[in-house]
């Protein structure tokens, strides 16, 4: 069964792309290629490029080119032998760091993603702070980067992210926004201009005959009469490309199965050294991830603790309870039993809890004469659910973080925060006046 989609109105889509995606992965192995024109696949003779990098873009280079007219178009391209199962693998850490945000992920290809991150923008901020914090964690975990288009559907979304990407021209790479937002009710503002085979379906043929008619820009294409345009395409190509027109896109994100785990991580500025250090950042973990259960109605049975040390190696340790649990106070117990048996004293520079073998529904009742009150629990946190649902994340957080800074969404925390400062923004939100970065 997978997760209930969140309602249509109101909903906040990301559309997260890897930038260059295979190419800047091989990079990761060949620095000295860095700033290189540089295309993956097509060694052979009679090879196709399957990824091209910005550099090479330049040049005219692209995926699907075969690999002696690239060379014809820049003799001094480097080809790099493709490995799948690489990307592959590094698409599914990509997907954590994802699942740590939200559940609702609807993956289009191994370099890209839709996000509905509706549920989440309570505990982690606006669509724009969220989009920035993944972005923040792909490089910080992973040395690579991403474009992301923040909109109230996917197709906007989509097009959204095209706009934060960098681009290649004649002169050179220029950087892209890296995020961009099309707010609500800026929609056809954002569309308009854009030129009519931006839009999904809009393939050579479908461009001609629009040709034909004078339609040059997503705004001529709303502007012209349906008649004419059924005449031409036909009634649901029609209706469809008004719509995308329009603006009108409602199709929900949708999960290709529900999710394996819930998860919540953060990457340090500083190498922290000691359990006592380490402790407030599980107890603020747990508690994250237990109110991320509740609030969609999992319970889970396997607690996961995840170490990486200074050195970039990444220790993962599991503990599987007798029964589900969404409480805060149990997954904090278990992965702090995990954690004091591992060497903090190398450096940790990043801490991760999650909770996986998921399930709905209440769990099951266990006789007990030694128990805590687990009904009272229950009790506790629904009350801390619907004050938080209610006036947000700031006025009440565990008791264990009392007389510490505030790390809540509505006072956002990071790994950029300066020493002593008590808790900076996610990056990215940084901008008090809500101006989308990149834009203007």
């Amino acid at each position: 069964m997978r997760p209930d989609a969140p309602t249509v109105d109101g909903r906040t889509i990301l559309h997260v792309d890897m930038d260059a995606f295979y190419v800047s992965v091989e990079l990761r192995k060949r620095p000295d290629l860095r700033g290189q024109p540089v295309v993956v696949g097509g060694t052979g003779s009679r090879g196709v490029i399957a990824a091209a990098s910005y550099e090479a873009r330049r040049f005219g280079l692209h995926s699907a080119m075969p690999s002696t007219r690239a060379r014809r178009l820049c003799p001094h391209v480097v080809f790099l032998p493709g490995d799948h199962e690489l990307y592959a693998q590094v698409s599914a850490e990509v997907h954590e760091i994802f699942q740590s945000v939200t559940p609702f992920i609807e993956p289009l290809a191994l370099d890209e993603a839709f996000l509905d991150v509706t549920g989440a923008l309570r505990l982690f901020g606006s669509g724009v702070q969220i989009a920035h914090h993944v972005r923040d964690q792909v490089w910080r975990q992973l040395q690579l980067r991403c474009s992301v288009g923040v909109a109230p559907s996917k197709f906007l979304a989509k097009l959204a992210s095209v706009a934060a990407k960098p681009r290649a021209t004649p002169q050179g790479v220029v950087e892209g926004a890296g995020v961009w937002e099309v707010r609500p009710g800026e929609e056809l503002s954002f569309l308009h201009p854009l030129a009519v085979k931006s839009l999904w379906g809009v393939g050579p043929a479908t461009l001609a005959k629009l040709e034909r008619l004078g339609i040059a820009t997503v705004g001529d294409l709303a502007g012209t009469p349906y008649p004419a345009l059924a005449s031409s395409l036909g009634k649901g190509a029609a209706t469809h490309l008004q719509d995308l027109a329009n603006g009108r896109d409602d199709r929900a994100v949708v999960p290709d199965q529900e999710p394996k785990s819930i998860s919540h991580e953060e990457t340090f500025a500083t190498d922290l050294t000691s359990l006592e250090q380490l402790r407030a950042e599980v107890v603020r973990l747990s508690d994250a991830v237990a109110a991320r259960l509740r609030h969609h109605g999992y319970r889970g049975r396997t607690v996961q603790l995840k170490v990486r040390y200074r050195d970039f190696s990444t220790i993962t340790r599991s503990t599987t309870l007798q029964g589900g649990t969404d409480r805060g106070t149990e997954v904090l117990a278990t992965a702090w039993g995990m954690l004091e048996q591992l060497p903090v004293e190398r450096g940790v520079r990043l801490v991760g809890v999650g909770v996986s073998n998921l399930g709905r529904g209440a769990a099951p009742e266990q006789l007990s004469f030694d128990a805590p009150d687990e009904d009272g629990w229950d009790a506790a946190n629904e009350v801390v659910d619907a004050i938080r649902d209610r006036f947000g994340d700031r006025l009440i957080r565990p008791a264990r973080l009392a007389g510490r800074p505030d790390r809540s969404a509505a006072a956002p925390w990071g790994p950029d925060a300066p020493a002593g400062e008590g808790a900076p923004a996610l990056p990215g939100t940084e901008n008090p006046t809500g101006d989308r970065p990149g834009r203007g």
